[in-house]
């Protein structure tokens, strides 16, 4: 596949606009230009009476080769990189399971890779199940009666589960993990945008399913789960 980076479009543009600027800049037909597969899309509201949206895209046509000499003066062009991403091999020595504290977004995640390597992990978590939980947070903010064994800083999901559901992400990251984790936040009901988007939001309307699934997943890969710990 080839990358092609900041292709600018009006904000507003038509559907088919983006596989022709791609087309237009590799000097291919449309007919020659294969799937395209978003990679980043961005806002550049620096002029406000004309509002892009900016593309990094994969692409794939044919003679692929040929095309990328062609395009060899092109900064913006090149052969796309590798992104998938291995889960790592696990064992442990005596075969006991490895034990993650905390069910926050790092010991979601690090049980299910874990989960997935086959290690059959145990998470345990101080507070409660992410809808139990949810119950309990409603609780104190209609009524003001704090639980202080199920709020808002602990508990399934960590203290992110309330907040607008925003990603931070890391730009740099040859190990290819933080496509890993949106992959598995989308397959677990995330919105498939979070893939491309400059500013990646989940919602928080849609966070309480996606911690659930997530955890769904790691029990069906053989880990524990342990609330209340």
């Amino acid at each position: 596949m080839i990358r092609i980076r900041d292709i600018p479009l009006p904000f507003d543009h038509e559907p088919d606009a983006l596989a022709k600027a791609a087309a237009n800049k590799l000097g291919v037909s449309l007919e020659e230009l294969g799937p395209i597969r978003l990679v980043r899309k961005s806002i550049d509201a620096r002029k406000k009476h004309r509002i892009l949206a900016v593309y990094c895209v994969d692409v794939e046509t044919a003679d692929e080769q040929q095309v990328l000499k062609r395009c060899a003066g092109d900064p913006h062009i090149a052969a796309a990189p590798q992104t998938s991403f291995r889960v790592p091999h696990f064992s442990t020595s005596d075969g006991r399971p490895p034990v993650i504290v905390g069910a926050g977004p790092c010991g979601l995640f690090a049980a299910l890779l874990l989960a997935q390597a086959g290690a059959k992990p145990i998470l345990i978590e101080r507070g409660k199940e992410v809808k139990a939980r949810l119950r309990d947070v409603q609780t104190f903010w209609r009524d003001g009666i704090l639980n202080p064994e199920s709020n808002v800083p602990f508990g399934e999901g960590g203290a992110g589960t309330f907040s607008d559901g925003k990603l931070t992400t890391q730009i740099k990251d040859k190990h290819h993990r933080v496509q890993k984790i949106l992959l598995e936040l989308v397959a677990a009901g995330a919105p498939e945008e979070i893939l491309y988007d400059a500013r990646p939001h989940i919602g928080s309307d849609r966070l309480v399913t996606v911690v659930k699934t997530l955890r769904n997943k790691i029990l069906s890969l053989g880990g524990q789960v342990r609330f209340e710990t």
